[in-house]
């Protein structure tokens, strides 16, 4: 039986409030299917009477897709998580319901094997897979999607047959276009995905566990630590903070390609802001890495600081790996911003970041800079086999501050929006793809990219998601959801009418 609940019931505020604080939904119901024909059934309803639909799988989306006011029917997933192995497709069925924890955690417990998922555990697979997912084992294995072998989505192309559609990356499924679009243009443009089948493309044979690949035993978390008490001792404390930067990126310029000998190093440098912590360069590998394959690294991305960093270094099992990483405060406001990038960061880029956390009129200890590794085997995929555009960066940035109180939003978000105008200042305030940066992650996403005050480049914020994919997504979405039942904020539009109205083909 499907549960629903409307306003007053005790449930009803814990399912329409995501890990985001500042968004909040006020539904006319929320409905929590246990099976795809209880998904089918509610998105009947909602097409027969006019309801707009939002759609949450763990409610960690950065804007308000599923929580806004326009919102009249919640789909929440979370009753369909089940994770089980499929022989007919030779492949492990997830339920879009599932986090990112609890699939990597079954998928490793029953069967020895994982996904380059994301890394945070209580991310809900069903926007993490759609929007290309990546992880700390993505320069060693690719993006989520780059094992997706097929998808099952509640469409409604039709107004009276809303129905299941199972998508392959088989060629010669006439369905594959639909496969292909929910692997990177993110969720909730074309209908409701239910379920994913995950199988490597050069998997084979009948034991499931020669179906994914196989995660370290054992993973070392390297922590390198400079507080900024120390990083602030040279009167010209930004040699150091801009060097660490510029080497971590020149590194990773050198070291992304497919093949490179060091694929199996993820890094991840964050600056706070100095009511903060400091600088904290983290560094996960297999446990049997070389060791001088780390030194190597640490040495040339912190080659010109001049200043030795406190070192921890954990062990951890694999296990303990997916519960440890990425543990969120359910109770803070947050705005995030996103950036790929071809190239290092410009020594003006740098200093801007530089100066905006070093902001004495900004105080707050939840504001930080990130950039983490990127490339490796992501890179040995086509831009076209999937979705995803980006395949040829490097690393990948975000800007990011956290806050509690909601009287307080306007002082966070005039901060993050200044300092990521300013750090692209040179191309309009976003980044635009060239031969430095690469656009944004639509699973990052940002509304202010849509905002022409924001974004002066004249590049619109599909280019920066999607790129030269957009006029095909489309093409997809006019053939997969021609009404537009499915469309938040940044959802794939459907294309302009053609002459005599005549869908283009996919």
């Amino acid at each position: 039986m499907t549960t629903w609940f409307e306003p007053g019931d005790p449930r009803y505020e814990a399912k329409t409030v995501g890990a985001n604080r500042r968004w909040r939904g006020n539904p006319l119901m929320v409905v929590v299917p246990r099976s795809t024909p209880q998904v089918i059934d509610a998105v009947r309803v909602a097409v027969e009477t006019g309801m707009r639909i939002g759609i949450r799988s763990g409610g960690h989306c950065y804007e308000d897709f599923a929580f806004n006011e326009n919102v009249d029917l919640l789909l929440d997933l979370s009753g369909m998580a089940r994770i089980e192995v499929d022989l007919e497709r030779r492949a492990f069925c997830v339920e879009a319901g599932a986090s990112i924890g609890s699939m990597c955690s079954t998928l490793y417990r029953r069967w020895g094997v994982t996904v380059p998922a994301g890394t945070c555990a209580s991310v809900g697979v069903g926007g993490q897979i759609c929007g290309g997912g990546y992880g700390i084992l993505s320069r060693l294995h690719g993006l989520t999607a780059d094992h997706l072998a097929a998808v099952e989505v509640v469409v409604a192309d039709d107004p009276r047959h809303v129905r299941a559609v199972v998508a392959t990356c088989e060629t010669l499924d006439p369905h594959r276009e639909l496969w292909w679009a929910h692997c990177g243009a993110g969720g909730g443009s074309f209908g409701v995905v239910t379920r994913f089948w995950l199988r490597s493309p050069q998997a084979h044979g009948e034991d499931p566990a020669s179906w994914l690949p196989r995660p370290p035993d054992t993973i070392v978390v390297s922590d390198f630590r400079w507080p900024w008490e120390k990083l602030l001792t040279r009167a010209d404390g930004s040699v150091r903070v801009t060097a660490l930067i510029q080497g971590f990126g020149a590194w990773h310029e050198r070291h992304s390609a497919p093949q490179s000998r060091y694929v199996d190093l993820f890094s991840s440098l964050t600056i706070n802001h100095r009511t903060g912590f400091g600088a904290r360069l983290r560094v996960l590998r297999d446990s049997t890495t070389r060791q001088w394959l780390l030194d190597d690294f640490v040495e040339a991305a912190t080659l010109r600081m001049d200043l030795q960093p406190e070192k921890i270094e954990h062990r951890l099992s694999w296990l303990q790996a997916i519960a440890w990483l990425g543990v969120s405060d359910p109770t803070l406001r947050s705005k995030c911003k996103s950036s790929y990038h071809r190239r290092s960061l410009s020594p003006e880029q740098s200093a801007t970041i530089y100066r905006y956390l070093t902001d004495d009129g900004y105080g707050n200890s939840g504001a930080l800079v990130q950039m983490d590794s990127y490339g490796g085997q992501i890179n040995a995929v086509s831009a076209w086999a999937t979705a995803v555009s980006h395949r040829d960066s490097v690393i990948k940035l975000q800007f990011q501050t956290y806050w509690h109180d909601a009287t307080d939003d306007g002082v966070h978000l005039e901060w993050i929006r200044q300092l990521y105008s300013d750090v692209y200042a040179a191309t309009g305030g976003v980044p635009v793809p060239g031969d430095s940066a690469d656009g944004c992650y639509i699973n990052y996403p940002d509304s202010d990219l849509s905002d022409a005050e924001q974004n002066t480049s004249g590049v619109p914020w599909h280019t920066l998601y999607y790129k030269e994919h957009y006029p095909a997504l489309q093409r997809i979405k006019g053939c997969w959801d021609p009404h537009d039942v499915f469309r938040h904020r940044q959802s794939v539009r459907l294309p302009e009418p053609p002459p005599h109205g005549l869908l283009p083909s996919p």
